[in-house]
């Protein structure tokens, strides 16, 4: 096969390569994106030393939050800032409103060095894994 029809051949498969490749990608961007919860649904073990995180916002929290959770609320910058007076040895399970906001703290969590970290997804998931209910202020 000549150097020129090789090269055409190449460029003409292209597309048939890319197209998988893109599709990897997509679906592990998606995956990546996806609430770190053990198991969806699944049981969650709460010790007297859990700390329940709700990192949404303080108008959010108001209109319901699990029983007993402590508002950091993660849009206003007070993860960051609540990191050196939280126990890194303790054990944490963070939630917000669909798992976005709480996956973002538990990864800021970790690389601060906290090793017990959960993040449990939305409120309602949170509520479903723990068996503590939604209150309201």
């Amino acid at each position: 096969m000549s150097r020129s029809t090789l090269l055409h051949t190449l460029r003409a498969a292209r597309p048939l390569i890319a197209l998988p490749c893109a599709a990897a990608a997509l679906t592990v961007g998606l995956t990546a994106c996806a609430p770190a919860a053990a198991e969806p649904g699944g049981p969650v073990e709460l010790s007297a030393d859990t700390m329940l995180l709700d990192v949404r916002t303080p108008e959010e929290f108001a209109t319901g939050h699990l029983d007993g959770a402590r508002l950091i609320d993660f849009a206003g910058g007070e993860v960051q800032a609540a990191i050196p007076s939280l126990d890194p040895d303790a054990e944490y399970l963070v939630y917000c409103r669909s798992g976005n906001r709480s996956g973002q703290a538990v990864a800021l969590l970790e690389r601060a060095g906290f090793t017990s970290v959960t993040n449990l997804g939305s409120v309602e998931q949170a509520s479903a894994a723990t068996g503590l209910p939604i209150v309201a202020e």
